[in-house]
């Protein structure tokens, strides 16, 4: 009795198992049948209309979240006070990064007319900021324009430094500007030596912000990477003594009489916008 009992147990589960296939399977054919009876008679056609009107509540009710959503979407994208809010706040938006932007520069413009304030102090001549109001639209050619002219006692070959080292120098003079070259110009060149040990050379514009070239460097001359050239003095266009810049290479090649040294300019060339003239003595173009 226990082993058929027990028997009995184990064979539930196929049982049951074959009951629900047996169940689905009157079902199918059931269903094949009325769509069947549904396509060649028209005795279902009460059936169908009870049907679907034993649905509609059901279909309202699924229907539900979807007419909440649209709702919730209309109020949101189609109401015109919100959308002229949301415009509001965007413009707000940009109001306000504009005037940290504002501020950065003002910050890095503060930065820097206090650099060029402790450049002066280090200058024995009389200086005279100006700030630059114009540069040449010609890629090859280092030109400035300054807001400073023939009422600021400005003169031709006037030297022009930033708070880095020496720019350039005051080739024409109006009455309320005037127009600056660069070191860098490839129609320039200033006489130079290297502070360290007073090696002479010529530095030359080669219309690069970025680099200038000694020429007539003997083979036998003292100069290293990382030399500080200054200018010299001679041929009375600049005083001496000014920063221009660093030596970042040199070059002998075989057979050369000269080696290729090239320097990178202390001042910002392209970058500086407040400017040092320098009143070294000299007579100005309004003074006898």
């Amino acid at each position: 009795m226990l082993a058929d009992h027990r028997s009995s147990k184990i064979r539930n589960p196929s049982v049951k198992f074959l009951s629900v296939i047996k169940r689905a399977a009157i079902l199918i054919i059931v269903g094949f049948i009325l769509l069947v009876l549904s396509r060649k008679t028209t005795l279902l056609i009460p059936v169908e209309k009870l049907t679907e009107h034993l649905l509609i509540p059901i279909h309202y009710v699924a229907s539900i979240p979807e007419k909440v959503s649209l709702g919730v979407s209309k109020l949101i994208f189609n109401n015109p006070d919100l959308e002229t809010e949301n415009r509001r706040l965007i413009q707000e938006n940009l109001l306000y990064k504009g005037k940290v932007q504002r501020l950065g520069e003002l910050e890095a413009e503060n930065i820097r007319l206090r650099l060029l304030l402790n450049a002066s102090e280090l200058l024995i001549d009389t200086i005279l900021v100006t700030e630059v109001i114009g540069v040449s639209a010609t890629p090859r050619v280092h030109k400035l324009r300054i807001n400073r002219g023939r009422q600021d006692n400005i003169y031709v070959g006037q030297p022009v430094l930033d708070a880095e080292g020496l720019m350039g120098q005051v080739v024409e003079v109006y009455e309320k500007f005037s127009s600056v070259l660069l070191i860098t110009d490839s129609t320039h060149a200033i006489p130079v030596k290297v502070l360290r040990n007073g090696t002479r050379s010529v530095a030359e514009g080669i219309s690069d912000f970025n680099t200038m070239k000694l020429r007539f460097v003997s083979p036998t001359s003292d100069i290293k990477v990382g030399d500080k050239i200054v200018s010299s003095g001679l041929g009375d266009r600049f005083p001496a003594g000014y920063p221009v810049g660093i030596v970042t290479s040199s070059d002998h090649k075989t057979g050369a009489n000269f080696v290729d040294v090239e320097v990178e300019p202390s001042a910002q060339m392209n970058k500086s916008k407040y400017l040092l003239l320098v009143f070294d003595g000299r007579k100005t173009d309004g003074q006898k």
